[in-house]
């Protein structure tokens, strides 16, 4: 369980393609989840949103503990922001603590593509294809397609993409997004939202929800252990 509900995590924490509009924007200045696994709750997935003309500051914060017999077997820590300048990604860095083994990331939008540069002190084994990690001889300064998002998932284009960028260990996870349909869907407060569900398979295994606005506003998926991980939206 641990080592999916890690992977799980650093693509929800944390390229160029078209936000929303700023006209158009969806979001408010906070958009907040609690996250519980099989029912109990683990922590928090805060998203914060400010506008300064043409600039948008987009900040990731999570905070996870998993508890057994009153004693906390993981942790997990993360910050990141985001800068647009309109439409337009231009740059992201990251700060994680993944239970001690820490990661940073920046990556930047250059005419040559998403230029990403990374540090971490993990290098332990390999244990799933879609955990790239920091294994031994594996670059630390890359540069990826112009058109790649990062992996903060508030962006209603994410679902178009084939790949994003892994905002904790920088690496490029390949994806297949398939629209499941309309679902009602319950916020923290009761109150009910239709939203289309996607369906992430590939280096990303999960489920998302959009509501009409093009907001956000769920997710699930499987840890290894079977357990269920949900983020459930706090209005």
């Amino acid at each position: 369980m641990r080592r999916r509900l890690i992977l799980a995590l650093s693509i929800m924490g944390c390229g160029s393609a078209a936000a929303q509009a700023t006209s158009d924007f969806p979001y408010g200045p906070n958009h907040v989840f609690a996250a519980f696994r099989n029912g109990e709750k683990i922590g928090t997935h805060s998203l914060s949103f400010q506008q300064n003309g043409d600039k948008r500051t987009v900040t990731t914060s999570i905070d996870f503990a998993v508890k057994a017999m009153g004693f906390v077997m993981y942790r997990y820590n993360h910050r990141g922001q985001e800068i647009w300048n309109g439409n337009t990604f231009e740059s992201i860095a990251t700060q994680t603590d993944d239970n001690g083994t820490r990661y940073t990331l920046k990556a930047r939008h250059e005419p040559g593509g998403v230029s990403v540069v990374r540090e971490g002190d993990g290098a332990g084994p390999r244990v799933a294809a879609n955990d790239a990690g920091f294994q031994q001889g594996m670059a630390k300064q890359v540069t990826l397609p112009a058109n790649t998002l990062p992996t903060t998932h508030w962006n209603l284009n994410q679902v178009k993409q084939s790949a994003i960028l892994n905002t904790q260990n920088g690496a490029l996870a390949k994806i297949r997004v398939t629209p499941r349909g309309r679902e009602t869907i319950k916020t923290a407060s009761g109150k009910s939202l239709e939203a289309t569900r996607y369906s992430y398979s590939g280096d990303v295994e999960m489920d998302q929800w959009f509501d009409d606005r093009g907001r956000w506003v769920k997710a699930s998926f499987k840890a290894s252990d079977g357990s269920t991980i949900e983020y459930i939206l706090q209005e």
